[in-house]
């Protein structure tokens, strides 16, 4: 069971950190790497963050044993509820400038806000000193992540609080929202035309949609909001991330099961597959557009799945 952040203790904290800092320096050693030939500016600036992290856990290190001895205890931040769920993007085949410098930015904007908060859970004097020191230093670090696109800029800005503001946006409302969307638009295709085939009654899938649509709505909702607080990934108050993700996936539910609100249950049909392959369009734009897809990729994984459960619904309806 993951501990809360709130839960931890001074000795949990800083040993969380140094772990933290550790793995941030291997993660930005191996985007450097990977971006060395193409991008060796973005890769030079990778190895001074990473040579960074290493000395910041080298001070917790230093803190951490004037302060509690030289057993460190092992806790990661996957321990810890309120961290950002982070694919591992540096194994993937194609690795962008992009995807890079939006990982970066989410990292440093994560690690800013954990010092934030971890200085305000200490009472010593000098461990909150370095915190709220590091905290200041991780700042200046999502500044420089911001300055990656086009190859770092001559001024190494591309508009920090205007990236902020983008960044903060896709945590808070993009993600969440299409988490949201993608379950509502494709886990529901099977019940609603399981039901349609079996009972070839339109009022009856209509009834399983919505029923469907919003049971959905409500659970989606639920595990979003208590997934993380936001106090340290900073991807803002909870209720409003479930929220947004609730109506997505009930407005995902929702789209194909109105059709057949239509009396005639071959036109309630037609109309229902076409919304279906509107939602799936919609959603592999989203993906391309925000999430740093390739739009044929994006396009292919949804529509696939789409498919699948569509299918599925079909031929458990007409057995």
């Amino acid at each position: 069971m993951a501990r809360s952040f709130d839960d931890l203790s001074e000795q949990e904290i800083l040993a969380l950190a140094i772990d933290s800092e550790e793995d941030d320096s291997r993660i930005y050693n191996e985007f450097a790497e990977r971006l060395q030939e193409s991008y060796p500016e973005t890769a030079r600036t990778l190895r001074v963050m990473r040579d960074e992290e290493l000395g910041h856990a080298h001070r917790l290190m230093e803190i951490y044993r004037a302060n509690f001895g030289d057993h460190l205890l092992f806790i990661r931040r996957q321990d810890v509820t309120g961290f950002i769920t982070r694919k591992p993007l540096w194994l993937a085949r194609l690795l962008t400038v992009d995807q890079v410098r939006k990982e970066v930015e989410t990292m440093e904007y994560e690690a800013q806000h954990f010092y934030e908060a971890a200085g305000k859970r200490t009472s010593n004097i000098s461990i909150r000193k370095l915190l709220n020191e590091l905290a200041l230093v991780e700042a200046t670090h999502e500044e420089m992540a911001a300055g990656f696109e086009n190859e770092l800029t001559s001024s190494g800005h591309l508009g920090a609080e205007k990236e902020t503001a983008r960044r903060m946006f896709v945590l808070q409302f993009i993600q969440p929202g299409l988490a949201g969307l993608m379950d509502g638009s494709v886990s529901t295709l099977a019940p609603v035309f399981a039901a349609a085939f079996a009972t070839r009654s339109s009022h009856d899938a209509f009834l399983v949609g919505m029923a469907a649509s919003i049971g959905a709505g409500i659970s989606m909702g639920f595990a979003e909001a208590l997934s993380d607080d936001g106090k340290i990934s900073g991807r803002g108050h909870p209720y409003i991330r479930g929220s947004v993700c609730g109506l997505m996936t009930t407005l995902g539910g929702v789209g194909h099961t109105l059709p057949f609100l239509i009396p005639g249950f071959g036109l309630a049909m037609a109309v229902a597959v076409a919304v279906v392959a509107v939602e799936l369009a919609i959603i592999s734009w989203i993906r391309h557009k925000y999430m740093d897809t390739p739009l044929l990729s994006a396009t292919f994984q949804v529509v696939v799945g789409g498919v699948l459960v569509f299918l599925t619904g079909i031929l458990i309806g007409s057995a």
